[in-house]
């Protein structure tokens, strides 16, 4: 029996379905959702994605479409490009192969057309490898008339000199002249003069005007493009650098691979050895070669090279898990869509009574309450009490000679080897936790919400703005000496105070408790734990963070994420922040989730990304979170959820119909020379500067710290070795002091049985020797949590100016 004949397509339409496309051997065949459409074939992971994110297009005018059997068929561009693809029947097959031919055929014929109307660069749209010219020529055009403008404000630059003066002279004549019979000549010639004077301002107006307006149209759009090939230029020089250090480890490892396995047959095992190393050399040179072509293909910045040998797939495959770098790319586990415009419709309507219900359902507002909170609320501007320093002394570019650093270590302890100040910055640990308040005003405007789902944004906001300071500090802070302190009072100038303490050196602690007169409380414990992975360090923070809003109760509490230094052995290096925050708020029950997406150099999505959902206590998603942890966050109201498509593992991600997306977040820009300032921001600039008044344990004080800081890096060498030999004894003194309090104790508890006396012997050692001055430690009760809070008396003992209780730590 003859099949029926398939329905034919009509030209022009758009053909959407599903195919099976091969990705690699790992995986074989994909299901993809494909859209023909205007003579181009794209597809996509599911039909979810068609709003946002377009995982590969090829151009059918100049494609190649073969047929290799009843259900599959291939589509190539002439090698840049191949789609294996695979229909789930014959009838199926054939209509993609009629529609895309059908396509092609349109195409090749819309693309004659447009050859045969003309060459006219400025009409017609850029194709790769002839749209340069058009653009070179476009800019060689733009230029000759900005500099014809140039020479024409320079004319009249010299016209209006020139009359000018002619005037002046004529107007210093008519003052000294007499009334008589010239008195009429010279007005005619003033007035002459004046015509001209008035004339040539006029052209000058004019010309400035045209000049004025030509930049103004293009500064724009070159600014952005400059913009752009600087970013491309950076990426492309960073990607090279991690290629020929791939490529040089990759050979090195293949040279020192020098152990043979064994083999019954000796022969047999040498060939077989030969043959496996040849394999090895070759597969190292293709990877290396193909991924430097894709570096400067089209898409090289975003996407790699993923096939087998074979060429089966494209350079623009989406299989994120068959990425092999150091960070891999998770998929999303959410995807927002824009939302029906009857949500818009609605949510204004509703934006009157939100402010006067807070006691309402969350259905009865939305984002616009958040933004028109975020204007209205800002910081009434005080008159600051002192003016702060804007600028340190430049960082000095001394050369570091390791060598003479190791061959000094020869024979000594770890702990005792002394690590010279060339590695940091000129600011203490204590001084990094406080700059943690640089956008206290997110905690501000979070202590005014009505609605603690409103207030969990900012409140996770600002956790990540914490981070916007790193991105370009590799500098390492000094470590405290056990008992510094660092306060920083901003009460008058921005209503909170700030007070930070070393309350352990082994392992070492911070605690840190910050408090505002609008209405919050800050107060956190950071230990700082470290592993060395050979190419780069990650910093793990142990420890909470808990902020209280008085108004409403409310308590929230976090932990921070991995912190990551790269490049530690050699090249430049980076810092990146990964790992996921979840902000609770342990008097309702919400939640949000935040995910620090770690960077890779060929993921498609933005560097250091961040994203999160904030949830109530019954699970339900109401705010979207996203943007950067160095430049913005952006959050939008979601009106409607459901589940989309299986991801790549299997499970289901959930889609988010969301309202406008608006700005929460920004970060603010760095002060001018900042690059020569270890990259300070403006408050960071302000930390170590002297201040009246403060204990005598306060980092300010630290004598190592200020030499460095003004640029004598030897002396604050000799100067941090001494405190650190200091701080060496002062914790001997005090182990003795308590193996001298055991001591007495054994002997009271002399007749008690050998094992209680080892239990007393054991419970006393291991006890705290070192109690903080400004700090005890509870167990917090809402988190569980146990860490060091603020037991008081430090703002008093400033304000009476008695420091007696200090320990003498400098």
């Amino acid at each position: 029996m003859s099949e029926p004949k398939p329905p034919t397509p009509t030209p022009g339409d758009t053909y959407k379905g599903w195919l099976f496309k091969w990705t690699n051997y790992i995986k074989g065949y994909q299901r993809r959702w494909f859209v023909l459409s205007n003579g181009l074939l794209s597809y996509y992971r599911t039909q979810a994605e068609m709003g946002h994110t377009c995982r590969g297009t090829i151009n059918l005018a100049t494609a190649n479409i073969a047929v290799e059997d009843s259900c599959n068929f291939v589509i190539s561009n002439g090698g840049a490009q191949i789609y294996h693809l695979k229909a789930s029947s014959e009838v199926e097959r054939q209509r993609w192969i009629t529609a895309l031919e059908l396509a092609k055929a349109n195409a090749a014929n819309m693309q004659d057309e447009s050859d045969d109307s003309g060459d006219d660069c400025s009409t017609l749209a850029p194709v790769p490898g002839q749209g340069g010219g058009c653009r070179n020529s476009e800019l060689q055009s733009t230029l000759r008339t900005l500099n014809s403008k140039v020479e024409d404000l320079s004319t009249c630059n010299d016209l209006i000199v020139k009359h000018g003066s002619a005037l002046q002279r004529s107007l210093s004549e008519l003052e000294g002249l007499r009334v008589g019979a010239d008195m009429g000549e010279k007005i005619r010639q003033v007035t002459e003069r004046a015509t001209l004077f008035r004339i040539t301002s006029n052209a000058m107006i004019n010309a400035c005007r045209d000049f004025l307006s030509l930049a103004q149209s293009h500064s724009k759009r070159w600014q952005k493009s400059l913009l752009s090939e600087r970013d491309q230029r950076i990426r492309l020089e960073e990607t090279l650098e991690q290629l020929a250090k791939q490529h040089n480890h990759l050979e090195r490892a293949f040279r020192g691979a020098t152990v043979q396995p064994s083999f019954s047959n000796p022969s047999l095992g040498s060939k077989g050895t030969a043959l496996v190393i040849n394999c090895l050399k070759i597969l190292l040179h293709v990877t290396y070669f193909c991924k430097l072509a894709e570096l400067f293909s089209d898409n090289s910045s975003l996407v790699p090279v993923k096939d087998g040998p074979s060429g089966k797939g494209d350079a623009s495959d989406e299989d994120d898990d068959n990425e092999f770098f150091d960070a891999m790319e998770d998929p999303a586990e959410f995807i927002t869509v824009p939302a029906d415009p009857k949500y818009h419709r609605r949510s204004g309507s509703n934006i009157s009574g939100f402010s006067t219900e807070t006691g309402m359902d969350d259905q009865s507002y939305d984002e616009v309450s958040l933004a028109s909170s975020a204007e209205s609320s800002q910081p009434l501007e005080l008159e600051p009490i002192r003016r702060r320093r804007t600028r340190i002394p430049d960082k000095p570019n001394y050369y570091l000679n390791l060598w003479s650093i190791m061959k000094n270590c020869i024979g000594k302890e770890l702990s005792k080897i002394p690590m010279p100040v060339n590695f940091n910055e000129p600011l203490s640990m204590l001084q990094r936790l406080s700059e943690d308040l640089e956008y206290y005003e997110l905690l501000d405007k979070a202590a005014k919400c009505h609605n603690s789902l409103e207030q969990m944004c900012y409140v996770a906001a600002f956790t990540v703005s914490s981070y916007s300071t790193t991105v370009h500090r590799t500098g390492k802070p000094f470590n405290p000496l056990l008992g510094e302190t660092f306060e920083l009072d901003r009460l008058r100038e921005c209503g909170y105070r700030s007070l930070c303490e070393q309350v352990s050196h082994h392992p070492p602690a911070a605690a840190h408790h910050a408090f505002s007169e609008k209405g919050w409380t800050l107060r956190q414990e950071i230990t700082l734990a470290s592993k060395f992975r050979g190419k780069y360090l990650s910093i793990m923070p142990l420890g909470s963070i808990q902020c209280l809003f008085d108004k409403s109760n409310n308590h929230y509490s976090w932990k921070k994420v991995t912190t990551t230094v790269h490049n530690i052995i050699v090249g430049k290096l980076w810092i990146d922040q990964s790992g996921e925050i979840d902000v609770v708020n342990h008097k309702t029950g919400d939640r949000c989730h935040l995910k620090f997406a770690p960077y890779s150099y060929f993921s498609r999505d933005v560097p250091r990304k961040v994203t999160g959902v904030v949830t109530d206590k019954d699970g339900k998603a109401h705010y979207v979170l996203s943007g950067t942890w160095d430049e913005k966050m952006e959050f939008s109201r979601i009106m409607q959820s459901s589940k989309g498509e299986n991801g790549t593992e299997g499970k289901q991600r959930t889609v988010y119909q969301t309202l406008k997306a608006k700005e929460i977040w920004k970060k603010n820009p760095l002060p001018e020379g900042a690059e020569n300032m270890y990259y300070f921001s403006s408050l960071a600039l302000t930390l170590n500067e002297p201040e009246e008044g403060v204990a005598p344990t306060d980092s300010r004080r630290r004598p190592d710290q200020r030499l460095m800081e003004e640029g004598h890096w030897d002396e604050a060498n000799a100067e941090k070795q001494r405190l650190e030999e200091k701080q060496r004894f002062a914790r001997r003194e005090r182990e003795r002091e308590s193996v001298k309090g055991v001591t007495l104790a054994e002997e009271a508890d002399a007749q008690e049985s050998a094992a209680a006396e080892s239990d007393i012997s054991s419970e006393s050692t291991h006890q705290d020797i070192y109690q903080p001055l400004w700090f005890k430690k509870i167990e917090e009760v809402a988190s569980g949590e146990t860490l060091h809070i603020y037991k008081g008396g430090y703002w008093e003992a400033k304000e009476q100016g008695v420091w007696d209780m200090c320990p003498e730590i400098f």
